[in-house]
């Protein structure tokens, strides 16, 4: 999650909460989900974020 791109529309959350939170406004990953990832459900709130800050390292 790319906190300087993403400007809080909340659609991470609602599509998958077991991943991703609104804190103070921006999503943010849960702790100990970092490696979600490869979920299907978390690929598809990366393809319809808004402000496409959902990201992936390698």
């Amino acid at each position: 999650m790319d906190p300087d791109v993403c400007y809080g529309s909340g659609d991470c959350g609602i599509r998958v909460p077991t991943v991703f939170a609104l804190v103070d406004g921006y999503g943010t990953v849960l702790p100990g989900r970092e490696g979600a990832g490869d979920e299907p459900e978390v690929q598809e709130a990366a393809d319809w974020c808004p402000s496409q800050a959902i990201r992936f390292s390698e």
